[in-house]
């Protein structure tokens, strides 16, 4: 194990917390060790201010990627936080396919990981509009820092575990067998989530219409204060009037800092 220094786990926090808004700390040390130690060995660096030289100048981005796929972590399964799915099945959408006249509906879900909240979204819309979804553009948008889980996301292969806390018409309607132990989202569930890799510690938004729904869930907590609050201020920028967020049960929003109205534990609105 190549082992860190005082100053290299300060340029390596500062770089990260700069980059990524995730703060890591000092109690946290041994864990960040541990996760990129043997992804250096691996790559041929002798130290870790090696590696920091590296990801200051690298054009390729192979060490940023390096960095981030191993940093992150990537915890998610299908139906996490059911309550929040079921609020949005029945009531947020009913209030959106009542509000938007041009039936573009935009959804963005912003930490997507490997992709089975963004698939569960897509699934609920799907069962919700049924026949009427035809006349809607419904697909929505998935983004993480991480390219490996994006390309878990966008293969939508899942194991038989993962996939049987699923209701069984989904599972009929929704999936196809891939192999013995696993099975694939269909192509036409695929087709309604656009991914892409996008930081969230962006200074400006690029999206040039603004969203109805904003699930991100489960990110806050390895921001700090200011960071927390500055990227809730652009998602609310971001969000049309009426606008739902959603965030994860173990997250908050202080109300006396945000123009967010309070809705329900882990959700919130622009009113």
């Amino acid at each position: 194990m190549i082992e860190i220094t005082d100053k290299e786990f300060e340029q390596l926090v500062s770089f990260i917390k700069k980059n990524y808004g995730i703060h890591i700390k000092k109690e946290k040390r041994a864990m960040l060790t541990g996760r990129l130690s043997s992804t250096l060995i691996q790559h041929g660096y002798k130290s870790f201010s090696e590696f920091y030289e590296k990801l200051i100048s690298d054009d390729s981005k192979e060490a940023i990627t390096t960095l981030v796929n191993r940093i992150t972590t990537n915890h998610t399964y299908f139906m996490r936080e059911k309550d929040h799915f079921e609020y949005f099945q029945k009531t947020v959408l009913p209030y959106l396919e009542q509000t938007i006249k041009n039936k573009d509906l935009r959804i963005w879900c912003a930490a997507c990981s490997t992709g089975e909240e963004s698939y569960t979204l897509a699934m609920i819309i799907d069962e919700y509009f049924g026949e009427r979804k035809s006349a809607w553009d419904t697909r929505l948008l998935a983004t993480d820092i991480s390219e490996r889980v994006l390309n878990i996301a966008k293969q939508g292969v899942y194991d038989k575990e993962n996939v049987s806390v699923l209701p069984a018409n989904w599972r009929m309607a929704y999936f196809k067998p891939y192999d013995k132990d696993r099975f694939v989202v269909a192509d036409r569930i695929k087709n309604d989530v656009i991914y892409r890799k996008f930081n969230l510690m962006e200074k400006v938004f690029p999206f040039k219409k603004k969203f109805h729904v904003i699930f991100c869930r489960n990110v806050m907590i390895y921001f700090d204060n200011e960071t927390k609050e500055e990227l809730i201020r652009k998602f609310y920028d971001i969000l049309e009037d009426g606008g739902y967020l959603f965030i994860g049960h173990s997250e908050s929003i202080l109300r006396s800092e945000t123009n967010f109205k309070y809705v329900k534990p882990a959700i919130y609105r622009k009113m």
